[in-house]
């Protein structure tokens, strides 16, 4: 993912809340959100190209989300970032003992920064170095740098999901309420670009640093490919993707609720 802001026990129901994008190259193989498991209890994308995935949940209220860290310059990593989100959702460890098992050996993977949730959270990166925090509750932005860097787009989506955290109803539910994350769904529709003082540097062209410094990317050959939406309770988690293909062309919807065992 190259987008992602997430709340952490900042609504009285909704324990997790994630609203993200995938930004990727229009031509790379990928299979939409569906059930990856025979029992339907893990559900996600997958990346058929490397493997895993970007973006997992699993239905024992496990959460999984990987982005990039864009430095401007090619890396060659042993194995694919991706597995990371993929061993997570399907496994039984801990966060906290997932992140510390993983430390030893995150630098054979892509740069990286991992969000893991299991009622707790748990942020892992592997630059500049290893490293993990346990994140306690309030509302997070990510994007292709370290937690919280406040890009214009990071800022913008934060404070999206800080509102409709404020404004969503206690009881509402979007199985039952078509609209009830139509906001966070839109402020990850917004193609607004930052102003050129705004723009970070992290070593691409400038024409490309204007580009990604919208949360909706559109283009004919790299774009915004899925926004997702993660809503987890007491009773489940909640799953809805809406997919993309070059110029921003809407190619899809999947919603899926996935209740507790």
């Amino acid at each position: 993912m190259c987008l992602i802001a997430f709340g952490i026990h900042a609504h009285p129901r909704w324990r997790f809340v994630l609203a993200g994008n995938r930004d990727e190259f229009h031509a790379r193989p990928t299979a939409a959100s569906a059930a990856l498991d025979a029992a339907g209890r893990v559900f996600g994308g997958r990346d058929l190209q490397a493997g895993g995935g970007w973006l997992q949940v699993s239905a024992e209220g496990r959460v999984a989300a990987v982005t990039n860290v864009r430095l401007g310059r090619p890396e060659a990593a042993a194995r694919s970032r991706g597995a990371l989100v993929h061993d997570f959702a399907h496994g039984t460890e801990s966060a906290e003992h997932y992140a510390a098992q993983l430390l030893p050996e995150a630098s054979a993977f892509g740069r990286f920064n991992l969000l893991l949730w299991d009622g707790e959270a748990r942020m892992v990166g592997n630059h500049p170095s290893p490293e993990t925090q346990r994140l306690s509750s309030g509302v997070f932005g990510l994007s292709n740098a370290a937690l919280d860097t406040p890009w214009p787009k990071t800022r913008r989506m934060r404070e999206a999901l800080r509102q409709w955290l404020g404004d969503a109803p206690e009881h509402g539910h979007p199985a039952s309420s078509p609209d009830f994350v139509e906001p966070l769904f839109a402020a990850l529709a917004n193609p607004e670009q930052a102003e050129d003082a705004e723009l970070p540097n992290t070593g691409v062209p400038q024409d490309w640093e204007k580009r990604l410094s919208a949360a909706f990317i559109v283009g004919a050959e790299y774009g915004t490919r899925a926004s997702t939406v993660v809503l987890a309770d007491d009773s489940g988690l909640w799953f809805e993707e809406r997919s993309f293909g070059p110029h921003g062309v809407a190619t899809g919807r999947v919603t899926a609720w996935l209740p507790k065992s």
